[in-house]
């Protein structure tokens, strides 16, 4: 029996793709299709070619090396400066500082090959140390012009001016008034750490004059952690903060929509969200008013229209009724606000109607609203928010108005209880879940559940939505 050599065939770890693979050294892919399928990947060289020539694949694979060895090379040398010409100006910047960026890294590779008739040897010269000299003349600095065309008009010149900056000075200040243009000029530059703390810088400066063009950014260069932060901020503050701004216009329609669906959404009342939803209607529609209307304002515009039809039943309103249809108009509830509803023409009967009929069903069965079932998308839905730490005993009176009760001695009740705050930028959410309770009027069961939270947040958003089932 003959026993093999162990040594005689020795097997070799090489990185291809994002997993190392055996290879035998004198066949870099011996007929292993996935091996070779990664390295294609991680090249961005296309499989099937590389099946048809294999020779191809290892002059790409040298000249990939060469690229990385000239770049290591040229971070350890500063005695060539490269002069940008960008934006009609003209900047000088160094290899090791030029190198942090991709576009300019493959803007100095493109010029050096253009310039020789071999690039190999013309680049090994240049990177190669100065010759000894006897005396102490400092040798010439070597000089290259690239051009950048930037057509991106968020870029300014006192933006680029900063990103550029960057490339030296790792923390240089970006105010929150340049961010868009930093983080623009970063994207061209595909400098990617500047890139993503202009991303942060952004997440953490959410205000009501800049939700509009941070949430636009997020979206033209597809950053989704920007966008998510943006639409998490305007569920919390579409009503307390943006519903008292004239900010409230810019907001896009597209987000506001978004912002509506969301089982997140923060607001006092139902009545409230639907203030709020008017006023932004208001804002659309009368672009020259700079200053935020009283509420008889928005009422009495309404009201103006003629009464053959309702404002959403118009041409101007169509557009319009995805966002009221996101509404639980039945949440809303007081005679006084259900008048009102009627009285400016802004709803099509029919909705009113339905509203009127649930309310009066609730009433003959007891308060059970056997119309509604999903929790999520249909609950009743109303807010606190706390500015400060309070106990049971310092609750506001006014949250206790007197109206009409229940002479039933229990009560079915699904709800759910969730309080948000935001802590260093990211933020924190509790809840309690769905829960199903029957309330009775005996001390153990006259309380609903309890939502403890721990948290340094300020303010403190706390949302409480339920349903009366049928028992």
């Amino acid at each position: 029996m003959k026993m093999l050599n162990p040594h005689s065939i020795r097997l070799e770890r090489r990185l291809a793709g994002s997993t190392n693979r055996w290879r035998f050294p004198k066949e870099p892919f011996s007929q292993d299709l996935l091996a070779l399928s990664q390295m294609c990947k991680a090249m961005s060289i296309d499989f099937d070619e590389a099946l048809k020539d294999p020779d191809r694949l290892c002059i790409l694979k040298s000249r990939k090396g060469f690229s990385e060895n000239l770049k290591n090379k040229a971070l350890q040398r500063r005695d060539t400066v490269v002069i940008l010409e960008c934006l009609g100006l003209q900047w000088e910047l160094h290899l090791p500082q030029l190198f942090q960026s991709e576009t300019l890294t493959k803007l100095y590779l493109a010029a050096q090959g253009e310039e020789t008739s071999d690039p190999v040897m013309e680049l090994e010269k240049l990177l190669q140390g100065p010759a000894p000299r006897k005396t102490k003349e400092r040798p010439p600095v070597k000089k290259m012009i690239i051009s950048l065309k930037i057509n991106d008009p968020l870029v300014t010149k006192v933006a680029f001016a900063t990103a550029l900056k960057n490339l030296y000075v790792s923390q240089a200040e970006v105010s929150l008034e340049d961010v868009l243009g930093v983080l623009a000029s970063a994207h061209t530059l595909r400098f990617s750490s500047l890139f993503q703390r202009c991303v942060a810088m952004m997440m953490k400066g959410l205000e009501p004059r800049n939700i509009k063009d941070f949430y636009l950014t997020g979206r033209k260069y597809k950053e989704e952690q920007l966008i998510t932060a943006c639409e998490k901020w305007l569920e919390v503050n579409l009503v307390p903060v943006m519903g008292t701004q004239i900010h409230l216009r810019k907001i896009p329609k597209e987000l506001l929509h978004k912002v509506l669906r969301s089982p997140r959404l923060f607001t006092f009342s139902e009545f409230h969200l639907l203030k709020t939803l008017l006023l932004w209607v208001y804002l659309q529609l009368n672009h020259r008013i700079q200053t935020l209307p009283a509420y008889e304002t928005v009422m009495a515009f309404f009201n103006s229209f003629p009464k053959k039809c309702s404002f959403l039943e118009r041409d101007m309103g169509h557009g319009l009724m995805s966002l009221f249809l996101c509404l639980r108009l039945h949440g809303v509830t007081k005679g006084k606000d259900l008048e009102e509803l009627k009285h400016i023409n802004f709803f099509p009967t029919s909705w009113l109607v339905r509203v009127k009929a649930n309310h009066y069903h609730a009433l003959e069965n007891g308060g059970d609203m056997t119309y509604l079932s999903d929790l999520a998308t249909q609950a009743m839905r109303f807010g606190l928010m706390f500015n400060q730490r309070m106990r049971h005993t310092d609750a506001d009176p006014s949250l206790c108005e007197h109206g009409l009760i229940s002479l039933r001695a229990e009560r079915l009740v699904k709800y759910e209880i969730t309080a948000q705050t935001l802590v260093g930028g990211r933020w924190q959410e509790f809840r309690t879940n769905e829960i199903m309770q029957k309330f009775r009027l005996v001390k153990l069961s006259c309380r609903s559940h309890v939502l403890k939270i721990q948290t340094v947040g300020n303010p403190i958003y706390v949302s409480f939505s339920f349903i009366f089932p049928g028992s």
